[in-house]
């Protein structure tokens, strides 16, 4: 019935379009929504003008809301003066309501992206994305880098170097933009993220594990910014445990030789000068974690390797042990990997694993393999568990 009644008022909306329009936004039901979305692609002028009465509707701050909400999507489709005029009206009378700040980015992001009104209103849309409003998108300052380079790094600077974890969504943003003229700088803005932000890597480690996605496309970009961080001039600890995690991490098939090259950078300056017992140790978990998504001589290599990198000093020996140990219990099936590793080559994992250590793996082992799995008893109503 709802669906037929949405095809009827359709068909019928040119009998009285701006009396339809308006009871619709008045409408709290999903198919108004979805019938105004339907006049946005078939009669955009007639939803330009409701956005711009709705604009200036005093009383009903849910029809200025309805303006801003409907101006952004309008924008993208209208192509007429007159329509782009009033879209550009709307956003004026929602940017000359002090009451309504909230609505302020939408309005801003439709007068940026309109030529006529873009330089006049460009730098309060900045100084808003600098002071940390969410609501500007890292794509609207994408769209107007190449025009304005210098004020969108500034913005973009000021963004991430906030306290909070608000540039953590910035990043992340970045990391989906292929803008080639922007990208040129994005590693720059990473590394001045970390530089402000010493104790968090998860952020740029997200950043990292987003572009390596893209493939063979993300090298040129990633290379020396990773490369940077782990070797050149080497970041904190946590970033580089972070980053351990993620170049360890098994990732799809594009990204897998990348990953692997830069782990292999990692793993090198771990080894002669970072020895960090903290970025070695965040590489074992990723090793172990990951192990049901790569072909286990490589999960086998890796273990063994930062064992050999950590076992080079006592406290590093027992810190590996210990870890074993844990990831042995808690993570489904690396026990019997590791227990299959040191049958096959005891000499070679001596150096590695204690034997205490390796006398509690294997007691793990055996007790799983010994635990008797629940089944229901036959013939009982309520489904009692009985062992196998």
């Amino acid at each position: 019935m709802a669906a037929a009644a949405q095809a009827l008022l359709h068909a019928r909306r040119a009998l009285a379009v701006d009396d339809l329009t308006d009871a619709l936004i008045a409408t709290p039901h999903a198919r108004a929504g979805e019938l105004l979305a339907a006049l946005a692609e078939d009669e955009p002028t007639v939803l330009c003008r409701a956005v711009e009465r709705w604009a200036r509707d005093e009383d009903r701050p849910a029809r200025r809301s309805a303006a801003a909400r409907y101006g952004g999507l309008l924008q993208e489709r209208v192509t007429a003066e007159g329509d782009r005029s009033l879209l550009r009206s709307a956003a004026l009378a929602l940017l000359g309501r002090p009451e309504d700040a909230e609505l302020h980015a939408a309005a801003l992001t439709l007068l940026v992206r309109d030529p006529q009104t873009r330089g006049r209103h460009l730098p309060q849309a900045l100084r808003l994305f600098a002071h940390g409003d969410p609501r500007l998108p890292v794509e609207l300052l994408a769209e107007v880098f190449p025009a304005h380079p210098e004020p969108v790094l500034a913005a973009l600077r000021a963004r991430l170097a906030r306290p909070g974890d608000g540039g953590g969504a910035v990043l992340r943003a970045l990391a989906g933009l292929d803008t080639p003229a922007l990208a040129l700088h994005v590693a720059g803005l990473v590394r001045e993220y970390i530089d402000a932000h010493p104790e968090d890597g998860t952020h740029a480690a997200e950043y990292v594990d987003l572009r390596l996605e893209h493939g063979p496309a993300a090298r040129a970009l990633l290379l020396p910014l990773v490369t940077g961080l782990l070797r050149d001039r080497p970041a904190p600890p946590p970033v580089r445990a972070a980053l351990a995690r993620v170049l360890a991490g098994a990732g799809s098939t594009a990204s897998r030789p990348l990953r692997a090259e830069l782990l292999e950078v990692l793993l090198e300056f771990e080894q002669v000068t970072g020895r960090d017992p903290d970025v070695l140790d965040a590489l074992l978990q990723a090793a172990a974690g990951g192990a049901h998504r790569r072909p286990e001589i490589r999960t086998r290599a890796l273990v063994h390797r930062t064992g050999m990198l950590l076992v080079r000093t006592p406290e590093g020996a027992a810190r590996f042990d210990r870890r074993l140990v844990e990831l042995a219990r808690d993570v489904p099936g690396f026990a019997a990997l590791v227990i299959r590793w040191l049958a096959d080559a005891p000499q070679e994992w001596a150096a590695v694993v204690g034997p205490s250590a390796r006398r509690t793996v294997e007691a793990l082992e055996t007790s799983r393999r010994a635990m008797p799995m629940p089944m229901q008893a036959a013939g009982r109503e309520h489904g009692s568990l009985r062992p196998a």
